[in-house]
Order: structure tokens, then sequence, then C-alpha cells
């Protein structure tokens, strides 16, 4: 019989692991899997925050039952509506009738939109309370965290919050559900890679979620995605990344990207990265369109204060998976980086034109001339590859020592 964990007094740790499925969103590597969070607090009332991927709910359900036997659940409430956490919804109606679902005028469009469930509906407003006997509900609404329904459900008398996927990170749970029972680090850039390509768009609702929960004593964070985060644990941390990320702030560090289909762009994303670190960037990550993952692209990016991107000219365009790279940069509001770029063609060039384009669209601070090769890799080209490399790592420098 699956047991549910108990990871405070009277919060029943309820929640899944998939470790199949490859893509997350049919678009994201899961090389470690992902959990499903959901979590049960038993008072005089029942209440359930969050359910899981539908695929899961045989385990999900006999870890409720093992825990409440024939107890009813009095309610469910609904932070996230997207499918891995709602997915359960329809079962659990039918294993529970007369539950009642809690959430916010959004949440209850959606509950009928997906699911055409219209009972038992219990409308919340932001800062509303719900009373379970001892313990108290507090709800605060969070839209476009990353949904317009999103919110999260504060537990008062616990100083928990059940932040649906904010503080979220991709990777299963191995064994250990609070972030003091396991070896966290692993969990650090995979938080990083789920923040930039899932939430990473929404930086202004994010910092004004956490403008509005910064007066609220938090000692325990439950995401719908991994660890729970802790007091004694890394919670400080977890806050502060989602406060910088957020801010698209990020370390002295550069990213080069680039396309290169007969080497000669690879050649000259070499060619800056030796300039930059004989110039004293130590941090210095290379990516291959045609090799790399979209989604570790995005990632370091969104660490990384130094962005340079090289692309030939492709059919009078980009390189097509260097195309795809920029749009998801645009689509995500990156901001506030120092950038350059490089390029080559044959007969007509386009990737230097559109590369200035994006610059300006994004309003990064560009560092240099860009480096473009007709044809060739020629002596000058090399000089102006060096001197690209050269002035990313002079403004990198100058802000590590402010």
């Amino acid at each position: 019989m699956c047991k549910p964990l108990e990871i405070e007094k009277d919060i029943f740790y309820v929640g899944v692991n998939d470790r199949t499925k490859h893509l997350f969103e049919s678009l994201w590597p899961l090389p470690n899997g992902v959990s499903y969070n959901s979590y049960l607090i038993v008072d005089e009332k029942v209440a359930l925050i969050d359910t899981v991927d539908i695929c899961y709910s045989d385990v999900f359900f006999r870890k409720i039952t093992s825990l409440l036997g024939d107890r009813p659940i009095d309610y469910l409430v609904v932070n996230h509506m997207e499918p891995d956490h709602s997915g359960s919804i329809g079962l659990l109606v039918n294993k529970y009738p007369d539950i009642s679902i809690v959430g916010n005028k959004r949440t209850i469009e959606m509950l009928k939109g997906y699911y055409g469930v219209t009972n038992n509906l219990v409308e919340i407003l932001d800062l509303d309370t719900l009373n379970l006997g001892k313990y108290n509900l507090k709800f605060y609404l969070t839209p476009m965290v990353h949904w317009p329904e999103t919110m999260m459900t504060y537990l008062q008398e616990m100083n928990t919050l059940f932040s649906g996927d904010a503080f979220g990170t991709f990777g299963a749970i191995d064994g250990g559900v609070l972030d003091s029972q396991t070896r966290i680090e692993k969990y650090w850039d995979e938080m990083i890679r789920y923040y930039s390509n899932i939430v990473g768009k929404f930086g202004s609702p994010v910092q004004t979620a956490l403008k509005k929960l910064s007066g609220v004593e938090i000692d325990m964070i439950c995401s719908t995605h991994g660890p729970v985060w802790t007091k004694n644990g890394r919670i400080n941390e977890v806050i502060s990344l989602y406060d910088k990320l957020s801010k698209y702030d990020a370390d002295s560090g550069l990213v080069i990207v680039y396309g290169s289909m007969y080497g000669n762009t690879a050649e000259l994303a070499d060619t800056i990265a030796v300039s930059a670190s004989q110039n004293g960037v130590k941090d210095i990550v290379i990516h291959n369109v045609s090799k790399s993952h979209e989604s570790d692209i995005i990632r370091d990016v969104f660490k990384y204060k130094g962005l340079i991107i090289g692309s030939p000219t492709y059919n009078n365009k980009l390189y097509p998976a260097v195309e795809s790279v920029v749009t998801s940069l645009q689509n995500r509001n990156l901001k506030n980086r120092y950038f350059g770029y490089f390029g080559g063609f044959s007969w007509s060039d386009a990737s230097e034109r559109l590369l200035k384009s994006f610059a300006e669209e994004m309003n990064f601070e560009v560092v240099a001339s860009p480096v473009v090769i007709k044809q060739g890799m020629l002596d000058e080209v090399y000089e102006k590859a060096n001197n690209l490399g050269m002035m990313m790592a002079k403004k990198l420098n100058s802000d590590n020592s402010k």
C-alpha cells in the first residue's frame, strides 16, 4: 500500500513521480523525471491542495485512501488548472461527489471548460480565508504566474505556502520530499531551467506576487513540482533565486549560441570565447544549436549577463535553429543583457541585419561591432572576433568591479 508522507503535523504529501515522460508539455526534456505534488491537510475538515496528472491517478487515490479510509475530502483547493495538476479532478469528483471545489473566478471558468464541473464550487476573492477547524487557509491571487487563474494558498497557523507552479523544478523526488532530506544541488540548474522555460516570460507578475507575499512569514513552501522548501533548508535561497530571475538579473558570465553548416561560424564562436577567457571571463558556455536542446540554451541565457549569438544566413533568414532560439528569447521578454553577434554568408547577408534588429527590439546593450564572414575566414575576421570577445569581457569585468 502506498503511504502518504507527513511532512509537517497534519500536512501530508500525496504527490507522485513521473519517470516515464520524455518531454514536459511535449517540449522540454525530462532527463531526471518530474514530480506532480499534491497535499492533504487533515483537520476537522479535510482539504486537498491540487491533484496530479491523470496518468498517475491510481497511485494518487491509493495514497489518499490509505490515509483517510472512508473519510471524505471536504475541500479541493485548485491553485492551478494546468492538466498536470488538475487532470484527476473528474475522477476525484466521482469518488467524492460532495466535495467542494475552491478557486477564483478564472478557475471556475476553467473547471467548466476542461472537465464540465459546475456544482459544489466555492468562489474566493483575493485574501479570502477558509476555516478547516483549528487551521485557516488564506488565498493570494497571483495571476500570470504563469496562467491567469494561478493563486497560492497559505496555511496560516503553520506558516506554510502552497505555491502552485511557483518555486517548482524539474526532477523527480528521489526519496526525500523535504529539501533537508536530499542533496538539493541536483535540482538547482533544473529549477533555473524550469523557471526560464515555463515561467520566464512573466517576470513582472512574479515580482508582483513576491511583493504581495513579502510581509508573510513563510516557513515552508509546498510547490507542485520538486522538493518542499523549508526554513531549515533552502527556502531563502529559492525565494532569492526567483526574485533574481524575475528581475532578469544574471551572473557575470557569457553564453555564446551559434549555428554552423560548414564550420566557419563555429570557429568564430571558439575564437570569441578564447578572447573573452584571456580577458578574464571564467564562466563561458558555448551552445551549438544543432546539438544543445533549446531549453538548456534558454536556461543559460537566464543565468548569465553576456550573450553573443552567431548565425549563417540561410534562405535569406537566420539559421533555423538560431531563429528558434531568438524567437524563444523574444517570447520570454528577456532584459538586461550585454549583447554581441556574428555571422557568415556566401553571396547575400541577412544574419547581421536580423540580429541587429533583435538586439534593438530587446533593448540590449551591444558591446562591439558585429563580426561577419563573407565566404572564408580571413585575418581581419579573426581580429574582429578577438575584439568582440575582449569588449564583452570588459563589460562583464566592469560589472564585477562595482
